[in-house]
């Protein structure tokens, strides 16, 4: 019976190579699936790299060459890409930064049992599914001068009527904010709510058997549980509000001036509308290396705090 149920590659004498057709299966197997990477990633990075390292510009092609470094070079000295890149730091912080704070505290408000709560969490969810455009659609309406909630607020003897608040610089970094908080913060509690429903309520009950206080079990039991997925939530909102390009363009349009232009939309703006490809692909792979450093840092910082608590 050892005999019958010996597997199949027992045949084999030690040394001997199997056959071709065995070795090569695997990487067959897999074929498919390293071809939609070429195609969808390697493809794409290598043409970035490759038209960054050239003055490239379809609606002028007798202007286009090879200028090696140049696109870099310009970049290093260009004010606006410096501008950007702050800006785009002091957008992500604040945007990530807010929506985990009030994605988690309203995933453990509609993680409670209450009357409606399927009701409220539909409602919760609903502008996770509004697309970018419409989000801003939405919010330009809102911010109207003459139909908006300003006229309200004049009415009522606060500001004076006709005016915006995306018209100031200040105030239009502001204004996009609480507009993208609006569609980020189902993101953060979606996917904590989903983490929260897994902590066994035995723990709860233990915890508050030996009197734990409602605070204790949330810094000792809920937060620790939730590391992981605030981990990952953070690091993906990151990425996405740093590529952040359909909300600003549509609702500021990097204004007013330049006020509110991030590095993504100023990639736009040159690729898009003045068809400058191949700054535009300079700039491109400058955003590519800074996410990339970015989230291998962030997950190494990740990985270290995990291995201190173990």
């Amino acid at each position: 019976m050892a005999v019958l149920n010996a597997p199949a590659t027992a045949g084999v004498a030690p040394g001997r190579r199997r056959p071709r057709r065995e070795r090569w299966t695997p990487y067959l197997l897999i074929a498919p699936a390293g071809i939609l990477v070429a195609v969808f990633l390697v493809y794409p990075i290598g043409s970035v790299v490759y038209y960054s390292l050239y003055d490239y510009n379809v609606t002028k092609p007798w202007g286009n060459g090879f200028v090696g470094l140049d696109n870099y070079v310009t970049m290093a000295e260009d004010s606006l890409f410096w501008q950007s890149l702050v800006f785009t730091a002091q957008w992500v912080f604040v945007e990530v930064g807010l929506q985990l704070v009030f994605g988690l505290a309203l995933a453990l408000v509609i993680n409670e049992t209450f009357v409606g709560r399927a009701v409220g969490r539909a409602l919760v969810f609903a502008p996770w599914a509004v697309s970018g455009v419409l989000t801003t659609t939405i919010w330009l309406l809102i911010y109207n001068p003459t139909t908006g909630f300003g006229r309200y607020l004049a009415d009522a003897g606060i500001g004076s009527y006709g005016t915006s608040p995306l018209a100031e610089a200040g105030s239009a970094f502001w204004a996009a904010v609480i507009a993208e908080l609006w569609r980020g913060i189902p993101f953060f509690a979606i996917l904590i709510l989903a983490d929260l429903q897994s902590i066994s309520r035995d723990q709860y009950e233990s915890a508050e058997v030996d009197g734990a206080g409602r605070l204790r079990r949330f810094w000792s039991i809920t937060l620790p549980h939730l590391r992981t997925a605030i981990a990952i939530s953070t690091l993906l909102r990151v990425v996405w509000e740093f590529n952040n390009v359909d909300l600003l363009y549509t609702l500021t349009g990097g204004g007013p001036g330049n006020a509110t232009v991030t590095l993504p939309l100023y990639v736009a703006r040159l690729a898009v509308d003045a068809k400058e490809f191949g700054y535009g692909s300079a700039l491109t792979m400058a955003t590519f290396v800074l996410l990339a450093l970015f989230s291998l840092t962030y997950l190494w910082l990740v990985r270290m705090g995990k291995d201190q608590n173990t």
